[in-house]
């Protein structure tokens, strides 16, 4: 395993974590009796494997269902001073409703203290005023960490890189986790700020969100050799000394393994992914050409978000960055899997991937909001073709399944 410095915190962080959102038993609080035997296997021999890789920074949170729970059972066994521990708790209105969810979690944890707690999904002004005002959840946390019961204190984001950006200028934070892939490139500015700021830098979830790189399109895989998608995706982000670990939701012990691969590369990027990129962007180019007629397509790549609006600029609150952006995916890399599972989640991802579908476009005026778009007639027809290619059944969040 690598390692690198995680900011302002000085813990030397592998470059992979262990994110515990996908081998936990539910995505409900169940009482001990409803853990089953092969799950907590399960659970536990991969928290074995990932410790064994030189994987020790733990990332777990109180909206994890069963998660805290279980690795409470697992967790204590191992020398304290060996393992990194993440917890994040959501921000309150009411700093009691903050309070009782940390204690609820260091409760199933079985840990006298976390090294970092995360204040978990400050996506919203509102968040980040409910975290910030005094007597707020930071002025908790801070108690916490006078008690030594939290070591660092970041904060974890879904949110519009202006508030994420705000929330980084505060500087009242040691650690940011936040989205950055190949594929959504959006939130280099925070990262940036962040690393002003001596801030660790912690990617969520860059094979699921980055672009489903477990189940990739045969264009994607053929795109990327000879690295997989996931290899191609993890190089890239990692290629950035200002990223620091990007966690891996692994379910199982063998989740590990494809990931592994990135690291005989990582001190050699620029002999791969140079030529990767080009052949990326020229799939891409050319994809749009077809789409656009010849010559257009590369002024697209530069310039197709130019003048969007957010979804509560948009009649209906339809999320026209998001659809234009998976349309764009699924024309220049075949990515229709991981289009319809985003697509389907607007309407139902909330505060976490705001917005709505398209369904009702026949029906809304979307010309005034597109007025700022150079492309405001080639919008409407690709929001209109979305629909059509990604539109299936509701997708919920993880956390909201059974």
């Amino acid at each position: 395993m690598l390692y690198r410095r995680f900011g302002r915190t000085e813990l030397s962080m592998p470059v992979f974590s262990c994110g515990g959102m996908r081998y936990q038993q539910a995505w409900q609080d169940l009482s001990p009796t409803q853990i089953d035997a092969a799950g907590q296997a399960n659970l536990a021999a991969t928290i074995e494997r990932a410790l064994a890789l030189g994987i020790n920074h733990i990332e777990t949170a109180r909206g994890y269902g069963s998660s805290e729970m279980q690795l409470g059972w697992v967790l204590p066994q191992y020398p304290r001073q060996d393992l990194i521990v993440q917890t994040k708790v959501g921000p309150a209105a009411q700093v009691a409703d903050f309070e009782r969810d940390f204690e609820q979690s260091m409760g199933y944890l079985k840990l006298d203290y976390v090294d970092l707690l995360g204040i978990h999904g400050i996506n919203t002004r509102e968040h980040l005023d409910w975290t910030l005002r005094p007597g707020g959840c930071l002025d908790r946390a801070r108690r916490w960490q006078a008690e030594g019961r939290v070591r660092f204190i970041g904060f974890s984001t879904h949110g519009p890189l202006d508030v994420i950006m705000e929330t980084i200028q505060s500087n009242q934070f040691d650690y940011v986790n936040l989205h950055w892939y190949y594929i959504n490139q959006t939130n280099w500015r925070a990262i940036e700020a962040a690393t002003q700021l001596d801030m660790g830098v912690f990617i969520i979830s860059p094979a699921n969100k980055g672009g489903l790189l477990y189940e990739p399109s045969p264009k994607l895989v053929e795109l990327c050799k000879p690295l997989s998608p996931m290899v191609f995706n993890n190089l890239f982000c990692l290629s950035h000394p200002q990223v620091h670990t990007l966690s891996l939701g692994a379910a199982r012990p063998s989740d590990f393994d494809e990931h592994l691969k990135t690291l005989s590369f990582l001190d050699q990027p620029g002999q791969l992914l140079p030529m990767i990129t080009r052949r990326l962007e020229q799939a891409a180019i050319e994809a749009f050409d077809r789409e656009f007629g010849p010559g257009e397509g590369k002024a697209w790549l530069r310039t197709w978000e130019q003048g969007l609006p957010k979804p509560e600029e948009v009649p209906g609150e339809i999320s026209v960055r998001t659809i234009v952006w998976l349309w764009n995916l699924v024309k220049a890399f075949d990515m229709v899997a991981y289009g319809k599972m985003r697509y389907n989640l607007l309407g139902n991802g909330g505060h976490w991937f705001p917005g709505q579908r398209g369904d009702r476009l026949s029906e809304l005026d979307l010309r005034p909001c597109l007025a700022r778009s150079p492309y405001p007639d080639r919008v409407l027809n690709i929001l209109t073709e979305a629909h059509q290619l990604l539109a299936g059944g509701a997708v919920k969040r993880l956390s909201q399944s059974s």
